[in-house]
């Protein structure tokens, strides 16, 4: 076993479902999976069987979340009806225990079986997914309301939180903001509150600074450099490193696909202030960076 993480982590607990995870321990690695056809990073089938397949190799390769979106967040695709978004995932959810039987974990760090993460903004999608399973809600919304929140709590599900302007599946791109990370920070204080006061405990909430989604290059790039005043909140922070448009406008690299260099750096600068959770398409080189930096910081 790789030894234990020294690196910044706070210390933190994270409820899901009665599931406790404790913090500082190595970054989690959450997979993404789409049930959709037209993922802005081209991986995605509306297939259940493919996907039941696919976390088996996600599991394989390390992966100690697995987050199932049937809707693409590109604005530049009509959005779907929750009908069609519950068709898409709902099969998946309630066989998703079925794909848990045949798998077993990459080491003895991994969490297995792996949570399950239902990446939602619909009320409806939320509560009607979250019935057959799931241990989180991923919210790309900005929680406008509390609708969410009070299905989380009904649930005893955890609540990611990720920091965002406006409706989603609309551009956003000509907000600015004065400091970027001050107005999440607030933005995370007053978030935090709604969910208690819904219900949410505290240890089941999770930090998202939604890089890419209402943000200047700049902007994201600082919240990549200042993470650890973000992690300073005392709630488990996800880092979003995949693929990001950022990381295309750096490397002047418009194919999301080869994107996985400038990924494997925000992978390092996300360990090393203070990142719990990493979600990634590729599980592999997202596995191995993590250990590397791992090494390097304890040896």
């Amino acid at each position: 076993m790789a030894p234990e993480t020294s690196l910044t982590m706070p210390p933190s607990v994270l409820n899901c479902r009665g599931r406790i995870v404790e913090f500082p321990r190595r970054p989690l690695i959450m997979g993404i999976l789409n049930i959709n056809d037209d993922s802005f990073s081209g991986d995605g089938r509306i297939d259940t069987a493919w996907a039941l397949g696919r976390v088996r190799e996600m599991i394989a390769q390390g992966a100690d979340i697995i987050d199932v979106g049937g809707e693409s967040a590109r604005t530049n695709r009509a959005a779907i009806t929750p009908e069609e978004e519950i068709a898409r995932i709902g099969p998946f959810v309630k066989s998703f225990s079925d794909a848990l039987g045949q798998s077993t974990p990459r080491d003895d760090a991994q969490l297995f079986p792996p949570l399950l993460s239902i990446n939602t903004w619909r009320p409806e999608v939320a509560a009607a997914v979250l019935d057959a399973g799931g241990d989180i809600l991923n919210d790309m919304s900005g929680l406008p309301d509390d609708a969410n929140v009070r299905i989380c709590a009904r649930h005893g599900a955890a609540l990611l939180i990720m920091h965002s302007v406006g409706a989603p599946k609309v551009p956003h791109t000509h907000v600015q903001y004065g400091d970027v990370v001050s107005e999440q920070l607030a933005f995370f204080r007053e978030k935090i509150a709604m969910a208690k006061a819904a219900g949410v405990m505290e240890e089941s909430i999770i930090l998202d600074p939604g890089i890419d989604f209402a943000k200047q290059k700049d902007d994201n790039l600082r919240l990549y450099r200042e993470l650890d005043k973000i992690t300073a909140v005392g709630r488990p922070v996800l880092a979003p490193v995949s693929r990001k448009s950022v990381i295309g406008r750096v490397l002047e690299i418009t194919d999301p696909r080869e994107r996985d260099a400038g990924t494997a750096a925000c992978i390092v600068a996300a360990v090393l202030r203070g990142a719990a959770i990493l979600r990634v398409h590729n599980i592999e080189m997202a596995w191995r960076t993590v250990e590397t930096v791992r090494a390097v910081e304890t040896a």
